[in-house]
Formats: structure tokens, C-alpha cells, sequence
């Protein structure tokens, strides 16, 4: 592997601090996501990592057509960029319910679909769907272990799944399974950890379908978990993290081995001391909610990060003289998630060429509906 494959060469008008992704690299990620998933019909990817529109597309090129999103802003992106089938994963409350009912009667050739985990919003659905005159899809949202969103697989899912079922203007659609809790570096342990949880999902489904009830999809998997829910018969996986790839994942999960596609673009601005270092990348730059490192650098060395505030990120480095002001660093965050979310734009890098620039079209919370 090049081990300079991160460098621009024409880094003269490049402003930093400057997020850079490599399309090249995208793509590569794009095949071994689709290899790992068994085939594009397995895959419904997450686009909350990067929300771009130009990303979306290239997914499409490679005939992956359904896609999962957070919010109304990214099913409206994957609308206008062509996708068939979004999985709005995020339970509509208050205004949302209206926004997404909007958004399905604004694009009435694509199949939309959203979670619901309790009695009260599946009756608002209903409502909503009979005002608006429309059958809306819905799937359960089921926590087996991660405590953030869902309900436990047991009796209380069997209820919620039958009033959906029995609903006029609802259509049950199966049930959806994030299970992010669990992050077990070693794979076989993961496995162990990932089937123990899911056997309460199958008890409950092979439960539902006892009563005649109907479950078309299981949603299931974040990208730690995705290789092994693919294995897994009628289950459709939804990585996000693998297309633009971090440090955080590249440290805990060795087994994962896709390549690093965005890397933070920085200089250094001060040398406030004779083993320091201070750079243009603070928390409006870069995601700052984890401990130290928050980057990875891969042109600076035997240095520890000890200070990062918002504009600046400050390294205690044993060979400061080898630095000279205005150097530039390239760096790969350590949660790109939350870091691309920061930029309006990044800029596209081909053959060591910044040659374009894609929109974070999907960064806010609305575009237009």
C-alpha cells in the first residue's frame, strides 16, 4: 500500500482545516461492503456518516438501491439522489410526523419507511396516514441490549406488533435491530455476544408469524455486527461507518479491513513552547466527545495530544525542530461521524489531486421539507 496515498500536491489554496475524501477508496469500500453483505439485495447502508449526495450515487452505481437515514434532511437527500427504499430510523414525534408525511406524498414513486417502539405513536401514524390518505410501512423497533431506543422482545412487542397489524392505514412491515452495545474487539466473541442477543429477535418473530402476522424484514446490524447478522437467513444489514472508515473502528475491530477514506487536512500554526506543537483543529473540526487521541496523524510522530479547544488542538512532541509553522499535518479522525457533520463541504482527492468538492448536503436538520 502507498504510504502516502492521504497527500494533495496542490496544497497551495487549500484552506485548513479541510476535510478529504478519497472516491477511489469510497468504491473499494463500497465492494467489500457488498462482498461481506452477500449481495446488494442484503444491504440497506446507513447514511448517517457522511450525507452526501455524490456518495449516495456511487452506491447506486453498484446496485444498491434500499438505504437507512436518521432524519428527515437525509431521506430527503436519498430522494432526490435516486435511492427506492429509505428506512427513516429515527421514531417521528411531534413535527416530524407531519415532515414525513410530507416527504412521502413529495416523492410518491419511492417506498418509505420509518420505526415505531411504542402504542401512542403507532395511533398517531395511523391518524396521520388517514388524514393524509395513505398507507404508511412500519417496522418495530427492537432494543435486545443496546438501552437507547425500542422495545424488549417479549410480550410487549407481540402487542404493539398486532395493534400494527390490525391498524387501517398501517402496513407492518418486520422489525428493526440496532445492537451497537456491542463492540467486542475479538470476532469470535462478538459472535458469541451478537447471536445471544438475537435469539430473543428470532423467539419473537417465529412468535408474531404463529399468529398469522406477517414479517416481510429484519433490519438488523451496525457495522461492528454486520458481517455476522449477514449470515443470517431473510436479514438485511445496515453498516454506515465502513464507506469512509475511522481510526476508532480500524483500533477495535482488526477483522474489519476497510480502508481509511477521509482524512482532516490541518497546520500547524504555533510552537508555544520547545515540546510543543499547536494546530489549526479544534472541536468546530473535528469530534471531540471521546478521551484523547481524537486523531490519528500520519505525518507527524512521537507526539501526545494534551490540550483541544475550539479552534485549537495542542501536541506535546519530543522532535519539535523537525516542524516548521504553517507545516501541514493529515490526520484521521477517531469518530468520523460526528466530524464530517462540522463541514459544509470536502474536498475530493484523486491521483494526489484536490479536484472537486462534494456538499454535506444532509448536515442540518432540513433542506426543504
Amino acid at each position: 500500500m502507498n504510504n502516502t496515498w492521504y497527500q494533495i500536491n496542490n496544497i497551495e489554496d487549500i484552506i485548513s482545516p479541510s476535510l478529504l475524501v478519497y472516491p477511489e477508496r469510497i468504491e473499494q469500500n463500497i465492494l467489500k461492503m457488498i462482498d461481506i453483505a452477500g449481495g446488494t439485495e442484503f444491504l440497506r447502508p446507513h447514511i448517517k456518516t457522511y450525507k452526501m449526495a455524490e456518495i449516495i450515487q456511487l452506491q447506486l452505481k453498484h446496485g444498491i438501491h434500499q438505504f437507512k437515514c436518521a432524519t428527515i434532511a437525509e431521506a430527503e437527500l436519498l430522494a432526490e439522489s435516486g435511492a427506492q427504499d429509505v428506512l427513516l430510523a429515527m421514531q417521528p414525534v411531534g413535527a416530524n410526523i407531519d415532515r414525513f408525511f410530507k416527504l412521502v406524498k413529495a416523492y410518491p414513486t419511492i417506498q418509505f419507511s420509518t420505526l415505531v417502539d411504542n402504542q401512542q405513536t403507532i395511533t398517531e401514524m395511523n391518524t396521520a396516514a388517514i388524514k393524509n390518505k395513505t398507507i404508511t410501512s412500519l417496522l418495530l423497533d427492537i432494543n435486545n441490549g443496546m438501552n437507547r431506543t425500542g422495545v424488549w422482545p417479549g410480550d410487549t412487542a407481540l402487542e404493539l406488533y398486532k395493534l400494527m397489524s390490525a391498524s387501517s392505514n398501517i402496513q407492518a412491515k418486520g422489525l428493526h435491530v440496532y445492537d451497537g452495545h456491542i463492540r467486542t474487539t475479538d470476532f469470535n466473541e462478538r459472535k458469541k455476544e451478537c447471536d445471544a442477543a438475537f435469539d430473543l429477535v428470532i423467539q419473537l418473530k417465529n412468535t408474531i408469524e404463529s399468529f398469522d402476522l406477517k414479517i416481510d424484514t429484519i433490519v438488523a446490524g451496525g457495522t461492528p455486527c454486520f458481517p455476522i447478522h449477514s449470515t443470517r437467513e431473510g436479514i438485511t444489514v445496515s453498516p454506515g461507518t465502513p464507506l469512509l472508515w475511522d481510526q476508532g473502528y480500524t483500533n477495535l475491530f482488526p477483522d474489519l479491513t476497510f480502508l481509511p477514506a477521509a482524512v482532516l487536512l490541518s497546520r500547524i500554526i504555533s510552537k508555544p513552547n520547545t515540546d510543543l506543537l499547536c494546530l489549526d483543529l479544534g472541536h468546530k473540526s473535528v469530534a471531540s466527545e471521546m478521551q484523547f487521541p481524537r486523531v490519528r496523524f500520519l505525518n507527524v510522530e512521537n507526539y501526545t495530544q494534551i490540550g483541544h479547544s475550539e479552534e485549537h488542538l495542542v501536541l506535546k512532541c519530543d522532535n519539535t525542530d523537525a516542524y516548521q509553522i504553517g507545516d501541514v499535518t493529515y490526520s484521521i479522525p477517531y469518530h468520523i461521524c460526528p466530524t464530517v457533520s462540522k463541514y459544509k463541504e470536502v474536498l475530493t482527492v484523486e491521483s494526489g489531486i484536490a479536484v472537486g468538492t462534494y456538499k454535506v448536503i444532509a448536515r442540518d436538520h432540513r433542506i426543504n421539507i
